[in-house]
């Protein structure tokens, strides 16, 4: 017997309605069948401590919409009982797709900090002299053969010049959190501990990276219309 309530990962994404998303234990029809089942909804909260050893930069940074593989840019909660299974957990949801959590993140992040000119997503259409895109790679608790699981986040981040389309930087971001139990509520919390610290590295590298660049390449910083 499972040691946790699972679905197979490979059942379509219409399996959480959109309904999902706005009422916290609303009920569901599983495709397939008459059961219906309670969602309790998860809705990570992140807010980073600024570090003072950031720069405080005098350029614009827009963030392209963050990239995932269908099975990870998706509500469910992703977990891995054994190496090379991916499943998802049963009765539990996020509020929303693991990249929109990434972007939701990172822009209230910089916006927080007080070091930057001006952040906004690629879509407001401002002018702006780097963009950061990102790739979330996974985001989900992993066994790893334990009896807890483990909560997994990376993410690939590209740091660009706007004008030349430079690749200025280019990281991988990793972060673990260990669950210390097999309880959803827990691996919920620990994937939002992961984003949160993931955030806040991301936040500083972008900063100091950026601005090393600016002054190497005395960058003419733009500013927002």
């Amino acid at each position: 017997m499972s040691r946790f309530p699972l679905l197979p990962a490979s059942l379509p994404r219409l399996l959480l309605p959109a309904a999902l998303m706005i009422a916290l234990g609303a009920c569901s029809s599983l495709l397939g069948g008459g059961e219906r089942s309670q969602v309790t909804i998860y809705s990570p909260v992140v807010k980073i401590q600024p570090d003072p050893s950031w720069p405080k930069v005098d350029w614009a940074l827009v963030l392209v919409k963050p990239t995932a593989a269908r099975v990870v840019d998706s509500p469910r909660i992703n977990v891995r009982p054994n190496p090379g299974e991916l499943e998802v957990y049963k009765g539990v949801s996020w509020a929303q797709p693991a990249t929109d959590m990434v972007d939701d993140a990172l822009v209230r992040a910089f916006e927080d900090s007080g070091r930057i000119t001006g952040v906004a997503r690629a879509t407001t259409g401002i002018r702006a002299d780097y963009k950061l895109a990102l790739d979330v790679r996974r985001f989900e608790s992993d066994y790893r053969g334990q009896p807890t699981p483990t909560a997994f986040i990376e993410i690939n981040a590209k740091l660009i010049h706007v004008i030349d389309q430079r690749v200025v930087a280019d990281r991988t971001f990793r972060q673990e959190q260990p669950v210390g139990s097999s309880a959803t509520g827990d691996v919920a919390r620990a994937l939002e501990q992961g984003l949160q610290a993931v955030t806040t590295e991301l936040v500083g590298w972008t900063l100091t990276t950026g601005q090393a660049d600016s002054k190497t390449a005395a960058v003419i910083p733009t500013r927002l219309r």
